[in-house]
């Protein structure tokens, strides 16, 4: 069995559109437990350093720039196979490619501002969600 976590970004054009709540309830109604969460603003240097695996992709600018365009709500989400079962939930990366009923599908407007973030390995999530959350700040009910 794979992890059972994984981090979801709702990014700045959802939350600036008011689709937090529904994007949130999606991800619950498909088995997700919230076992933490947090709306902020990434600075530019820390959207730099959370993307930094893209760093020498052509969209990697323009990426860090959405992303500390406007608030995002950052959330570790917690079942069995998270990883798997969260990409499932999401979609292609591009809303135009991704499956009826996903969130990419459903809230997307392009490949930038395809509504969330998702992790794309169990390691990733590992990492991604402690550049988020202190062990303090996880809820497992």
């Amino acid at each position: 069995m794979s992890g059972t976590i994984t981090l979801c970004i709702i990014k700045p054009r959802a939350i600036k559109e008011k689709l937090a709540g529904l994007i949130l309830s999606k991800i619950e109604e498909s088995g997700f437990t919230i076992s933490a969460m947090k709306m902020l603003y990434m600075s530019e240097k820390n959207a730099a350093l959370f993307y930094e695996i893209h760093k020498e992709r052509p969209f990697y600018d323009e990426l860090v720039k959405f992303m500390s365009s406007g608030p995002v709500i950052a959330a570790q989400l917690s079942r069995p196979d998270a990883v798997i079962e969260f990409r499932k939930l999401i979609g292609s990366t591009n809303p135009n490619e991704a499956g009826e009923g996903t969130l990419r599908k459903l809230f997307g407007k392009s490949t930038q501002m395809n509504a969330v973030h998702g992790s794309d390995s169990d390691e990733n999530a590992q990492r991604e969600c402690k550049f988020f959350f202190k062990s303090e700040d996880i809820c497992n009910p």
